[in-house]
């Protein structure tokens, strides 16, 4: 029986227990049979749990791209890699195999390493769904830089305070990129966010629009000409186990964006272990995720889970209604994909299209279908499971977090019976926990708390870039010496677990984390607005869609109310991105309060979602007659 690919419930449980009696034992054999080490480690795993310090396989030195490319080149060096699906349907579809992945994951390295780039140095990637994309990140990888993608979607002001918070010493990017039949201008964003980063020396820029661009003497280059005169070799940098590999940020629910450090070898291991797993993959598999690479579904299961097991993974670079809502499921005939993971933002979208879409398209050859970003809802579920899956690709829906770096609790495909909304066990290794409100483990079965893992795992985040404190008052401070998610689920009466959503101020819209404080501060610099709530409220589409409670300085604002919404969206644009537009603008002349003058958001909850008959005792308020008010006017 092997560890590494379980594939029946027996199995299943054989393997969980063994990883729960010794997860460093389990771990340890995982790491030791399956990948490539330049030199052993000393310890599996040290936990100080006074100070949320953890280390997986210290001691130990490798390369993260050998175990994606280098070690598959004799058996698979002819395969296909990256397949990459442009977005326009007019172009073709391009076969990267291994072969041409190593060598132009190389010349990049090679020309990061002319520009200046070292061991550690920070290199930010501001890039659509390209090829350049996926071969920037192993770049930065071969030479032990620590790359920061931000998603291609993120306003100047977002991106720049990225790049400042790790200071980033290069940025990648390029002359724009196609959305459906749109064009971004991504040069023009990136120089409007450096024109505030002292830090940045060096621009790249991918030609993939082939527009015309100003390019600032002494800092931009062209990327075309430096690869084609950089070498096709680059020894990799040996790097030690807990060298961080990458940064990524991940909305709070306070303050400033956090930026989630992942470590080289554990990080490696567990999203290796878990594609292999929960994807069920096997040689000549051809896998998609639909994700985009600026989040960490992109990371994990687009570029490392999938290449560390030598597989043909998918990049896609445009939407799934264009050039109409046939996309995902024509590209899937085209390919003959097995494996097919998306979110339920998008399964929801094209659920409300025609079923023609859908049965015009040869979709045999699923094997697995996948959900990620949120829980699926059940008509969701039964429509993906039913019309894609056809009811014999079982469907995954996976629960994890950019913090946790690798998938947690999910089915594995053949192993696991399906329930609609769960995302039913927790993978080996992981020790799952729900917590009651006087801070005790509920035991047993048909229970709700709070969750929480009670164990390290490999790939979870060891740090905040910067800000270790706040790394330990975010995840550790809550419960003692266990990681706190942040997510509140149930356990049925089978021990399933099923997420039932954030308990915090984050706000899950369309699969995207968004914080609400970063939006509420964005709202609040307008100069007629005097203070702002944002809560979620149920959407078809997007899960949760963003209602603003707003609140003006001078009741008798000569502006029209439609004009501010339209300004106040538009500063939320500038100062995060279009992904955290309000949906619903409300003008109140107050927001309720309590007498120590905190806002009541659980009450503008339960307005925005249209349950005026659940607010609770609304009399101890500083001023319960604005709650009247709120309901009669609600949007």
């Amino acid at each position: 029986m092997s560890n590494y690919h379980i594939k029946n419930l027996e199995e299943y449980f054989q393997v969980y227990r063994k990883s729960v009696r010794n997860p460093t034992h389990f771990w340890e054999e995982i790491a030791e049979e399956n990948f490539l080490w330049r030199k052993s480690w000393d310890s599996v795993m040290t936990w100080d749990k006074a100070k949320s310090k953890v280390t997986w396989f210290e001691g130990a030195q490798l390369n993260i791209t050998e175990n994606c490319i280098d070690r598959h080149l004799i058996s698979k060096g002819n395969q296909t890699a990256i397949l990459f699906e442009p977005n326009s349907t007019d172009e073709p579809a391009q076969h990267i195999t291994y072969h041409q992945l190593h060598e132009r994951v190389n010349q990049m390295a090679n020309v990061l390493k002319a520009k200046g780039v070292q061991k550690g140095d920070r290199v930010c990637i501001y890039l659509p769904m390209i090829p350049e994309l996926a071969i920037a990140l192993l770049a930065c990888a071969r030479i032990g830089a620590i790359h920061s993608v931000v998603f291609a979607g993120f306003s100047s002001t977002a991106l720049a305070s990225r790049i400042n918070d790790s200071d980033c010493k290069l940025v990648i990017t390029s002359d724009g990129s196609y959305r459906g039949s749109k064009t971004i201008d991504l040069k023009g964003i990136v120089d409007e966010a450096l024109s505030n980063c002292a830090c940045v020396e060096k621009v790249l820029v991918v030609k993939r629009i082939h527009t015309e661009i100003p390019m600032q003497a002494g800092r931009d280059e062209w990327i075309q000409p430096l690869l084609d005169e950089a070498s096709m070799v680059c020894a990799p940098t040996i790097m030690e186990a807990e060298d961080p590999l990458f940064i990524l940020y991940t909305s709070g629910s306070t303050g400033k964006p956090k930026g989630m450090v992942h470590t080289t070898a554990g990080y490696m291991v567990n999203s290796a272990y878990t594609f292999k797993n929960v994807f069920q993959y096997r040689n000549n598999d051809v896998y998609w995720c639909t994700a985009d690479i600026g989040w960490i579904t992109g990371h994990s299961y687009i570029v490392y889970g999938p290449l560390a097991n030598g597989a043909t993974t998918i990049m896609f670079e445009g939407v799934p209604t264009y050039p109409d809502c046939g996309r995902f499921w024509e590209i899937i005939a085209k390919h003959k994909v097995t494996q097919f993971y998306t979110a339920p933002t998008a399964i929801r979208a094209l659920a409300k299209e025609s079923l023609d879409m859908v049965n015009k398209h040869d979709l045999s050859s699923l094997k697995v279908i996948g959900s990620v970003g949120e829980p699926i809802n059940e008509e969701a579920w039964h429509w993906y499971n039913d019309n894609i899956g056809k009811g014999k690709s079982p469907l995954v829906d996976t629960w994890w977090q950019t913090e946790t770096g690798a998938i947690m609790i999910s089915p594995i495909p053949f192993a696991t019976p399906t329930i609609p909304t769960y995302a039913t066990l927790p993978l080996p290794g992981i020790q799952p926990a729900l917590m009651g409100d006087n801070e005790d483990e509920l035991i047993g079965n048909q229970v709700e708390g709070k969750l929480c893992i009670k164990h390290p795992w490999p790939s979870m985040a060891r740090t905040i870039w910067n800000n270790h404190k706040r790394y330990q008052e975010t995840y550790f401070s809550a419960y003692k010496d266990m990681y706190f998610t942040g997510d509140g689920a149930l356990r049925n009466s089978v021990g399933f677990y099923r997420i039932t959503g954030r308990v915090d101020d984050v706000i899950i819209v369309s699969g995207h984390n968004l914080g609400t404080a970063p939006i509420e501060d964005a709202i609040n610099e307008h100069p007629a607005i005097a203070e702002s709530a944002i809560v979620g409220f149920p959407h078809d589409i997007k899960g949760s869609a963003l209602y603003g409670y707003i609140s003006l300085k001078n009741t008798g604002e000569s502006r029209s109310h439609e004009n501010l919404k339209i300004e106040i969206n538009q500063l939320i644009t500038e100062r995060i991105g279009p992904i955290a537009k309000l949906d619903k603008i409300q003008f109140t002349e107050a927001l309720p309060k309590t007498r120590s003058g905190k806002i009541m958001r659980r009450i503008l909850r339960k307005i925005a979602a249209g349950e005026f008959d659940q607010l609770g005792d609304i009399s101890t308020l500083l001023n319960p007659e604005v709650v009247k008010s709120i309901i009669k006017n609600v949007v």
